[in-house]
């Protein structure tokens, strides 16, 4: 659904989001060859992911912000803007979309991510309010646990990262040590129900989401989530079956 851009209490806060590129500047150790984007993912089945423009809007100020084609961006500086404690405005429902922080180390290995970069995203993302899930069924938004280092830093803090495509597994590796996560720490946990799903911004996005250890300090932040897919083993079952005719 495509509509035009009107200011509504779930617009993104523009102070708020500059917050979160403060916070990154904060603990760029964390990954220090990481860059940081903002991008926007699907949130509800029919909304049309193309052509979304975005706008920084206050009362007298009107910012233009420049989309990627994969609808990632980054948040210009405006102080007028932050004066005017102005909003950042989709042309969609912002409730039709899942905002996130994007940190990113160039040059890992292919279908991988580090340990640390998910450690600042969440931080980032925490810090500029981008999570927007509104149902206290979810951990992340009890009062106990109402900051970006509560949530990053504890096993109940519930932030959903998400893949490219549909999951298998998640493994972690540091050095010789690995262990691929539980299924409880895939699809959002599992236990998603048809009640729940309104309020969750995994929702159409179920079968990409996982809850990585970022809690757990054992695990440094060098440490690369590597992921297999559900189509992988399809394309290697496809593989493996001989062609028409051939002989065994």
């Amino acid at each position: 659904m495509v509509v035009t851009s009107t200011r509504d209490p779930v617009d993104k806060s523009y102070r708020k989001m500059i917050r979160g590129m403060e916070r990154f500047t904060r603990q760029h150790a964390l990954a220090p060859q990481a860059t940081l984007r903002f991008r926007l993912l699907p949130r509800t089945p029919r909304v049309d992911m193309r052509g979304i423009t975005l706008r920084v809007v206050g009362d007298r100020v009107t910012v233009p912000v420049p989309v990627a084609a994969d609808n990632s961006f980054i948040l210009p500086s405006n102080r007028q803007a932050l004066d005017e404690d102005a909003a950042v405005i989709a042309n969609r429902k912002t409730t039709s979309m899942t905002w996130r922080a994007q940190v990113t180390t160039p040059d890992l290995p292919p279908d991988t991510r580090r340990l640390g970069d998910l450690r600042l995203e969440c931080l980032v993302g925490v810090e500029a309010g981008l999570v927007s899930n509104s149902s206290p069924l979810f951990g992340w938004i009890a009062s106990a646990l109402n900051s970006p280092e509560q949530v990053c830093g504890s096993p109940d803090g519930n932030f959903l990262f998400f893949t490219e495509r549909p999951l298998f597994s998640v493994t972690l590796r540091a050095g010789t040590r690995s262990e691929i996560l539980p299924f409880r720490l895939l699809y959002a946990g599992g236990d998603q129900t048809p009640d729940m799903l309104p309020y969750c911004d995994c929702q159409v996005l179920l079968d990409r989401t996982y809850y990585a250890p970022i809690w757990d300090r054992s695990w440094p932040d060098d440490t690369l989530v590597s992921f297999e897919y559900m189509d992988d083993g399809a394309a290697a079952a496809a593989a493996a079956v001989p062609a028409a005719g051939a002989q065994p």
